[in-house]
């Protein structure tokens, strides 16, 4: 599968003044160079800035093409690779406040809320404005639907560090949302979804990639939202998987031991809603680099180390 890959500086909407920065590599039809609909949309949410290490491995996990090229490695080439900054940083601080309705000035979250649906909002109008650009780049700009795409691509969502307080906001919303029929016409088939709606029902993995905070919140404990996801399932939603990637940066903190037992509660509360609903709803856990001393490398390094399957 042939791709156009790069990094874009788009606006949320077009009316808004905040910019985002997003790393892309998207499938092209080999035989007209068109955009292509992808199997899946594979969306990875970033964490604070970390410069001046002078690491390597860091350095090179902190650049959004390089990223990009990682998700496409562990997903499959025929997906497309969206990696997303905040709009603003405090210092090093990334603060997601166009997608968490609460927010202090370090982009730490005061409580997850569906409330405007905010964090699928914001991720469907970034999308979009970023499709559009890549359309004026790509000449011609038409879209080219493969015969073996017969539905909506399905979404993966990731959330690295800090990015994790966007998956949780996208969770809350999850499950206070509305089931919709992914069920459309080849002529309705998008390689983006163009609703909050679509969006969160094309969802089908979740991956917190060794999330942490400064703070509480950096796992989703809310009871009622997993309660109303299971439900949703049961209703008749597509199957859901969590999987939560951690490394001793993370998970053995001392200083911040709330993180361990965030994701262990949350653990806890997603595998007691999943007997519910006739094993729609999975989640797991996985450790690396268990062996190792914490250190800032290992927490970039687990991106390159992920285990997808």
């Amino acid at each position: 599968m042939e791709r156009w890959c790069g990094v874009l500086r788009v606006p949320l909407h077009s009316n808004s003044s905040t910019f985002h920065r997003v790393g892309a590599s998207l499938c092209l039809s080999p035989e007209t160079r068109t955009l292509s609909v992808p199997i899946a949309n594979a969306i990875f949410f970033c964490g604070d800035r970390v410069e001046g290490t002078g690491n390597p491995v860091i350095e090179k996990l902190s650049d959004l093409q390089k990223l990009s090229e990682v998700v496409v490695s562990k997903f499959g080439s025929f997906i497309n690779a969206w990696i997303i900054e905040a709009s603003v940083f405090n210092g090093p601080c990334a603060v997601y406040k166009d997608f968490i309705p609460s927010v202090n000035q370090y982009g730490e979250p005061r409580s997850y809320h569906p409330n405007g649906f905010p964090a699928s909002t914001s991720t469907v109008s970034l999308l979009s404005t970023c499709l559009e650009e890549v359309k004026k780049i790509i000449s011609g700009g038409e879209v080219y639907s493969p015969s073996c795409c017969f539905h909506q691509p399905k979404t993966f969502i990731l959330g690295f560090s800090k990015g994790g307080t966007v998956l949780n906001q996208i969770v809350t919303e999850l499950g206070f949302s509305n089931i919709e029929s992914n069920v459309n016409s080849a002529e309705e088939i998008c390689i983006v979804p163009k609703t909050k709606e679509a969006l969160l029902n094309s969802i089908s993995e979740i991956h917190y990639v060794d999330v942490g905070l400064n703070s509480t919140g950096a796992y989703l404990t809310n009871h009622d939202v997993f309660e109303r996801i299971s439900k949703r399932l049961v209703e008749g939603a597509s199957r859901l998987r969590f999987v939560l990637h951690g490394t001793p940066r993370q998970w053995t903190d001392k200083r911040r031991d709330w993180i361990r037992k965030e994701k262990d509660k949350m653990m806890v509360l997603i595998e007691s809603e999943g007997d519910k609903c006739e094993g729609k709803l999975e989640v797991m856990s996985r450790y690396y680099f268990a062996d190792k001393p914490p250190n800032m490398q290992m927490h970039f390094e687990i991106i390159e180390s992920l285990d997808v399957s």
